[in-house]
C-alpha cells in the first residue's frame, strides 16, 4: 500500500533497526533541504531512497552515521538515537555500519589488498596476520575479484573499483549498509551486476540496508520498498509496482 508523509502507520510489530523522526537540515539561512524527513527501515529489509537531485538524500544517510550533523530530530539506529551520543559512542555504532561512498573512496596510494586491510588493522586489532589474509580473501571472493588483489585502485575499471568499495565496506561486516548512488557512471551490465551483488548480500548477510540511486533498474532489483523525497519531506513511500502504477504524474516521471 502507498503512504503519503501524513498515512503512515503509527503503530507497526516490526522491529526497526534505522528510525528517523522529524529530521531537519540547513546550510544557511534560506537553504532549508530536510524539512522533517520521517521513515523506518525494518531489520533485513532494502529501502530505495529517490528524489531529485539536491533532494537532500545523500545528506539524509549522512546524517545517520554522523558525517553531517543534524539541526533536529531524533536518528535511531538499533534502537539508540544517535543524535545524543558522544564521539566515542557515535564510533562504536559506526562500525556496525557500512557506508558505500558514491566514488568507492579507495585510497589510491593502497594496492586493493591494503585498502581491506586497513580497516582490520584499524579496527580489529586482535586479528593475526593470517586471520587478516583470510578475511581479505573471503571479502573479494564474495565480490569476484580475488585476482585483482595487488592491484592498484588506477588499474580498475569502475565496476571494479565499486566491488572493492563494497568489499571494504563489508570486511566489517555490517549489520546495515548505506548504499549513496552505487550504480552511477556504471554502463547498464555492470550496473545490473552491482545491483544483483547488493540483493545477494542483503540474502547471504541479512543484512539492512538503505540505497540511494537515479538508477531505476537498480530500483527495480533491490528494493523491498520505496521512499520518495520532495519539498525536505517523505512524500510517498511503496514497492516498485505500486508507486510505478500511482496516478500521480511527478511519481511517475522517476519510471519513465
Amino acid at each position: 500500500m502507498i503512504y503519503n508523509q501524513t498515512q503512515l502507520p503509527a503503530s507497526i510489530s516490526y522491529q526497526f533497526e534505522i528510525e528517523v523522526n522529524d529530521l531537519h537540515k540547513s546550510f544557511g539561512k534560506n537553504n532549508d533541504i530536510l524539512k522533517g524527513v520521517t521513515f523506518r527501515v525494518k531489520a533485513g529489509e532494502n529501502l530505495v531512497m529517490l528524489g531529485k537531485s539536491g533532494s537532500g538524500k545523500s545528506i539524509t544517510i549522512k546524517c545517520l552515521v554522523g558525517l553531517i550533523t543534524a539541526d533536529k530530530g531524533c536518528l535511531k539506529v538499533f534502537d539508540i538515537d544517535i543524535t545524543k551520543l558522544d564521539y566515542n559512542q557515535l564510533n562504536k555504532i559506526k562500525l556496525r555500519v557500512g557506508f558505500l561512498f558514491q566514488n568507492s573512496a579507495l585510497y589510491d596510494s593502497m594496492s586493493v589488498r591494503e585498502n581491506l586491510e586497513f580497516p582490520l588493522r584499524r579496527h580489529s586489532t586482535y586479528l593475526s596476520d593470517t586471520e587478516v589474509e583470510n578475511a581479505v580473501t573471503e571479502v573479494l571472493k564474495s565480490v569476484g575479484l580475488l585476482d585483482a588483489i595487488d592491484k592498484m585502485p588506477s588499474e580498475l575499471s569502475g565496476g571494479m573499483r565499486k566491488r572493492v568499495g563494497l568489499a571494504r565496506t563489508l570486511i566489517l561486516k555490517p549489520e546495515i549498509i548505506l548504499y549513496d548512488e552505487p550504480t552511477t557512471g556504471l554502463d547498464p551490465i555492470t550496473s545490473k551486476e552491482i545491483s544483483e551483488l547488493i540483493l545477494s548480500i542483503q540474502k547471504k548477510n541479512k543484512t539492512t540496508s538503505i540505497i540511494i540511486t537515479h538508477d531505476m533498474n537498480c530500483a527495480r532489483l533491490t528494493s523491498d520498498r520505496i521512499v520518495i523525497l520532495k519539498d525536505g519531506v517523505i512524500y510517498l513511500e511503496g514497492t516498485y509496482t505500486e508507486l510505478k502504477q500511482s496516478e500521480n504524474e511527478w511519481v511517475r516521471s522517476f519510471f519513465e
